[in-house]
């Protein structure tokens, strides 16, 4: 499996850049708080996958890749909290709690797969 191929991975990279884009436009006082939680959430999403899919031992893996999709719920939390608070461009959350959404569905498929694959073996 090659991480960069991976549509998972290229979903989180995109999540991290939008990320970056609204941690920037925050205001500076909501910056090292709402901001850095939001922004690692993101980083961490992607950071994870690659873990997972450099890690020989199938449950090894799988353990960071639900560590992606808590990640994943984390960010999905900032995204939501940042909504209510106005804290940001409506259109730029939106577009990142779509993309979050895809990415959710995504990482849930990948999962199931990975396990059925593994677990027949």
């Amino acid at each position: 499996m090659i991480l960069e191929e991976l549509e998972i991975y290229q979903i989180a990279l995109e999540l991290s850049n939008l990320a970056w884009d609204i941690y920037n436009g925050l205001p500076r006082e909501h910056r090292f708080t709402q901001g850095s939680q939001f922004l690692e959430a993101s980083d961490s999403i992607g950071a994870n996958i690659a873990e997972g899919s450099g890690r020989y031992h199938y449950r090894d893996a799988l353990k960071f890749y639900y560590n992606s999709r808590g990640s994943l719920l984390e960010l999905k939390h900032w995204i939501r909290l940042l909504t209510i608070r106005r804290l940001s461009d409506p259109e730029k959350l939106k577009m990142i709690k779509e993309l979050a959404e895809k990415e959710h569905l995504k990482i849930n498929s990948f999962i199931n797969s990975f396990r059925s694959r593994n677990l027949s073996d």
